[in-house]
């Protein structure tokens, strides 16, 4: 299928019918999840990627007791950096020229104009930034599901602050961004499987100013 129809298969599934989804699969998501780009290439996050039942029920009343969380094969919590710490960034660059085999004087500019850049950010700000990484990230991984026909359902509204702290993130320098279930739609009792997609007009959405 081409990826415009896989585009219109797709959408926010409202209940999983308890299937697990095949471990290549999960791969290829993920996968498409570390090669997402990007600002300058930092990935500042993690994603945790949960299949244990016990602590999905554990999260469950802190994300809102949206029943997804514990439908789901799996539950993916983006968590973005607390902060663009030297460290962090100096990692990345020494890591990165290593991969390139590039001395550090080829990066040092660059990397020194980072660290000016968000030294002058707040803690907030830096979170902030890094967070919208975080869904640069989750837009790829919901295009990698579509193509291979995994339903998946982006989430916000949960209790950032207990999800956290059942994860134990703020010790790893981590704020949970955005939630991603995976798994298989359960057509007999999701109420929005068979209604029609909605979107906005092309004239109302997109303006071409040449």
């Amino acid at each position: 299928m081409a990826l415009k129809d896989q585009l219109h298969w797709r959408y926010a599934t409202k209940s999983y019918n308890g299937e697990k989804v095949e471990p290549q699969k999960i791969g290829s998501i993920l996968e498409a999840i570390r090669m997402a780009p990007s600002s300058s290439g930092l990935q500042p996050f993690k994603v945790l990627v949960i299949s244990n039942d016990e602590l999905k029920a554990r999260l469950l009343p802190i994300c809102a007791n949206q029943q997804q969380i514990t439908q789901s094969s799996h539950l993916l919590v983006f968590a973005a950096w607390d902060e663009y710490t030297p460290e962090r960034v100096n990692d990345f660059f020494e890591y990165s020229n290593g991969i390139r085999n590039l001395p550090a004087s080829v990066t040092d500019d660059y990397r020194l104009s980072l660290l000016d850049s968000f030294g002058a950010m707040s803690e907030e700000q830096q979170y902030f930034h890094a967070s919208k990484q975080c869904y640069i990230a989750l837009g790829f991984a919901l295009l990698a599901a579509a193509d291979i026909h995994v339903d998946a359902t982006p989430m916000e509204g949960f209790d950032n602050k207990a999800v956290d702290a059942l994860l134990n993130l703020p010790e790893q320098g981590l704020r949970s961004s955005v939630l991603l279930t995976l798994g298989y739609r359960d057509i007999d009792s999701d109420w929005l499987v068979k209604l029609e997609k909605v979107r906005r007009a092309k004239q109302h959405l997109f303006e071409e100013i040449v």
